[in-house]
């Protein structure tokens, strides 16, 4: 079961991997990437804050569209067969993450922030693996964490992300990285995808925009 669970977890990491490069080097074929989207969204906006909260609400709609995120699925692939909700609502999750680091001024190519985005993707849970790793979060901003972070902690920081969303969608019942099973049926799906998508987005603004996560 342990080597079961450790497989698991280097199938996740390499999907969030390849998912961040995607996101940040150009985007999937037809979207835009992390980098378009903060441009875009400071230039509509008055300040990091609002763009950042505009951002997060048209994420929500796009990660309850469920031809849009099932669209994306096949175009990011790891060797084994991972469901296409799973695959392409992590890439919406981790573009928006991504794209609002990047509207808080950060460098989307340092190996810390991109630590950053995947603790992001624990939701609520993103304070508890921060403490777990020995970083304090009670009032600090990103910088502040990022201060923290030396680079021998990025890849057991990543490690505790990869099994905290095995964990996740694993309860849920909506995915076995070993091998495919059907999409998350109709509306259910979209909302649970789109409160995700949200609950992410907030911790990401309180994050690389506001002041800590208290």
């Amino acid at each position: 079961m342990a080597t079961e669970d450790a497989e698991k977890q280097s199938f996740m990491m390499e999907l969030l991997d390849k998912a961040y490069n995607v996101a940040v080097s150009g985007g999937v074929p037809g979207t835009d990437s992390a980098l378009e989207l903060a441009e875009d969204y400071l230039k509509d906006h008055g300040s990091p804050l609002e763009a950042a909260e505009a951002l997060v609400r048209w994420q929500n709609v796009k990660a309850g569209t469920s031809g849009f995120v099932s669209g994306l699925g096949g175009l990011i692939t790891i060797p084994v067969a991972v469901p296409a909700n799973i695959t392409s609502v992590i890439y919406v999750q981790i573009r928006m993450v991504a794209a609002i680091a990047k509207i808080g001024g950060y460098d989307l190519h340092d190996d810390r922030v991109k630590t950053l985005v995947f603790v992001c993707l624990a939701g609520n849970s993103a304070k508890d693996i921060l403490k777990t790793a020995g970083i304090s979060v009670a009032t600090a901003a990103a910088k502040g964490l990022i201060k923290q972070i030396p680079k021998t902690l990025v890849g057991q920081i990543n490690k505790m992300v990869g099994f905290r969303l095995v964990t996740k969608f694993g309860t849920k019942g909506v995915v076995n990285l070993g091998k495919a099973v059907p999409l998350i049926g109709g509306v259910l799906g979209a909302i649970m995808d789109a409160a995700a998508t949200n609950a992410i987005g907030n911790v990401a603004i309180r994050t690389f925009i506001e002041a800590g996560y208290d």
